[in-house]
């Protein structure tokens, strides 16, 4: 896979190599033409996550990650040696300045970016010996995410943007509306469903973003920078759901964020400096 920066402040990857790529044909109006339509297929996963006590084995098992990016006098170290074990029902916080390499630990950890060296191990599965198209659809089935700029499609409802990671899973149209809608409705925004992105607030915007995260159920989700776009009011109401979910479900949540307030909501608080994990409490 060729060098990819997605360090701070180097930019961040788009939708497509979260999801993948739609696969399936939902309900009408139909998603799939709305979004393009010479989609190829990706490997279903056929071993779908149980439920596990958060006291069982790690979900993320995270071994001497290195990743650099440029060459040269560009070289950049983003991770130096980093060990990472995250249990099953935690709450992760991961801080730090700018450029420390939290970002590039939560992509390398998703199996969004691939490291120089070291491993990965999702609920037992090595993400670095996959390829590239096996980790997308293991990432469709068993993963969710939360970015701050939500990373909604701008021609889909909310609930056609809810529905999306379940097409690319494998699940058939009717379901996916119906389990969309639920989960569109356990966040609070059952009245908006049929509203684009532009027609919602950023608040809302990024319910309907969790609401994607959980509609396949993911045994982890990665959030990076959830409340960054979000006044103070909306960040708390967002920060309130993430940890009822996590309090009530064992949802595992790793959080890269720069705020205090958000870190302070979590269970345990990873920092990092220049690529390296410093501090884990």
């Amino acid at each position: 896979m060729p060098g990819r920066c997605y360090a701070d402040g180097c930019g961040r990857p788009d939708l497509s190599q979260h999801y993948g790529t739609l696969q399936t044909y939902p309900t009408s109006p139909t998603t799939r033409e709305k979004l393009a339509p010479n989609d190829r297929r990706v490997p279903p996963i056929h071993h779908p996550v149980t439920a596990k006590s958060p006291s069982a084995s790690p979900i993320v098992d995270a071994r001497a990650l290195h990743k650099t990016y440029g060459s040269g006098k560009n070289r950049f170290q983003a991770l130096r040696g980093v060990d990472l074990t995250v249990q099953r029902g935690e709450m992760v916080a991961v801080v730090g300045s700018s450029g420390c390499g939290k970002t590039t630990l939560l992509n390398v950890l998703s199996g969004l970016d691939e490291p120089d060296s070291g491993e990965v191990l999702v609920d037992g599965t090595p993400l670095h010996e996959m390829t590239d198209r096996r980790r997308t659809a293991y990432r469709a089935h068993r993963m969710g995410f939360i970015f701050q700029s939500y990373n909604l499609m701008p021609v889909l409802s909310a609930l056609e943007n809810v529905e999306l990671p379940l097409l690319v899973a494998g699940v058939r149209g009717f379901e996916a509306r119906r389990r969309a809608r639920e989960t569109l409705d356990s966040v609070g925004l059952a009245r908006w469903a049929r509203h684009r992105p532009n027609e919602l607030s950023g608040g809302q915007q990024q319910r309907v973003a969790v609401a994607r995260a959980l509609v396949n159920r993911p045994g982890i989700i990665f959030a990076d920078e959830p409340t960054g776009n979000l006044d103070s009011a909306a960040a708390e109401a967002i920060m309130d759901m993430l940890s009822a979910l996590n309090q009530e479900h064992q949802q595992t949540f790793i959080i890269v964020t720069h705020s205090p307030a958000v870190s302070a909501r979590a269970r345990r608080i990873v920092t990092m400096h220049d690529g390296a994990i410093v501090s884990d409490e």
